[in-house]
């Protein structure tokens, strides 16, 4: 099409948006507390133009798809996606939900694999769930050649954990060899500060994930669930590949709903996190930042080390990184070491790593300077 619509979308489209994703996300019945948080605050974070929901007509998938006729593929998708994200907070997922997400992607020829797990979740089929993510989320094709970045050569699946490697052990020990500012160094105080330990010895985290522990202290972010579902949802914006936001629709699923009892090779159910109040306005914040970056970064697919000892600035620049949005900040947001972004229990995780290794223990202390 000659015609294709580039530009951010105006106040006018921005209201046609919220009626068809609140039409999708409610199929006629009302909104839940949160979706009523949630679907405001990220049009607001993604567009800067406010919806007023009471204000808003539902709208059949031909008309709204009529309405988006100028708007290219990615930007169609992104507004499934939005759908996804509205509807996927509820539990249980009403049957009407699903078939009125799966019409609007097929009115707007979009092919979203997480549709297929918002229907199982709706079916009640929650394992069948799980295995559509191993099977069709962002990592689903994984082949060794996209794992050369985590360093680890007796990797044998993509989320799966390396606890006997001495190279890479030492790889990741280094990283506390080097200047205070830089990235790589900012990560190693970052797991000493929580008692995490490094992929390469025993009990330690997936590689995979541990990737996404960079991202924590390149975005300035803390490690409470709350946080998690920050990284994931700056992660998956970040990433010009639509099949990231699987990863959005990961944490989701554990930190608010529960329809995941486990995922990433770590992580465990824990309900709730997005109802936290100020959550709304932390996740489409988060969303923001992730699409302001300058290109596309696949984070889980990266070498940090290649960055490990550049300034934490001078990376935080180079990829257009914006700052955390006020309103983020005082809904909550934390970084690393700002009050609230740590738990009482990764303290006592390095207090008792400290104590083992016959180190003396600093205790963690909030330091803004450093998010």
């Amino acid at each position: 099409m000659d015609d294709v619509l580039l530009t951010p979308p105006d106040a006018a489209e921005v209201t046609l948006l919220a009626r068809g994703v609140t039409t999708a996300a409610s199929a006629g019945c009302a909104l839940s507390p949160l979706q009523q948080l949630l679907i405001p605050a990220l049009f607001l974070s993604m567009t800067g133009h406010r919806v007023e929901l009471d204000t808003l007509e539902p709208i059949e998938p031909a008309a709204f798809a009529v309405g988006l006729a100028r708007r290219n593929q990615i930007f169609r998708t992104r507004i499934v996606q939005t759908m996804l994200l509205a509807a996927l907070v509820v539990r249980p997922l009403p049957l009407t939900v699903a078939t009125k997400l799966r019409e609007f992607a097929d009115a707007l020829k979009v092919d979203d694999d997480m549709i297929e797990v918002a229907q199982r979740y709706a079916e009640g089929a929650v394992d069948l769930a799980a295995i559509d993510f191993a099977r069709n989320g962002y990592l689903g094709g994984l082949d060794a050649s996209r794992l050369t970045a985590l360093h680890a050569d007796s990797l044998d699946e993509s989320w799966g954990s390396v606890g006997d490697d001495a190279a890479l052990a030492e790889r990741w020990r280094s990283l506390h060899d080097l200047p205070v500012g830089t990235l790589g160094r900012g990560v190693a105080d970052f797991y000493r500060d929580r008692g995490f330990i490094t992929p390469g010895l025993p009990g330690s985290a997936p590689p995979l994930l541990a990737q996404h522990d960079w991202v924590h202290v390149l975005a300035g972010y803390g490690t409470t669930l709350e946080n998690e579902i920050e990284v994931f949802a700056f992660m998956a914006r970040a990433n010009d590949d639509p099949r990231a936001f699987s990863l959005l629709a990961m944490v989701i699923s554990l930190f608010e709903t529960g329809y995941l009892q486990s995922g990433a090779g770590l992580f465990q159910a824990n309900e709730g996190h997005l109802r936290t109040a100020g959550m709304a306005t932390r996740l489409g914040d988060a969303m923001r930042r992730g699409a302001l970056t300058s290109g596309s970064h696949d984070f889980l697919d990266l070498d940090w080390f290649e960055l490990a000892d550049r300034p934490i600035t001078v990376v935080r620049n180079e990829i257009g990184l914006v700052d955390r949005a006020f309103d983020a900040i005082t809904a909550g947001c934390a970084g690393p070491w700002e009050s609230g972004g740590i738990t009482e229990v990764q303290m006592g995780w390095a207090e008792s790593a400290a104590q083992s290794e016959g180190r003396d223990y600093v205790p963690w202390q909030p330091d803004p300077t450093r998010c």
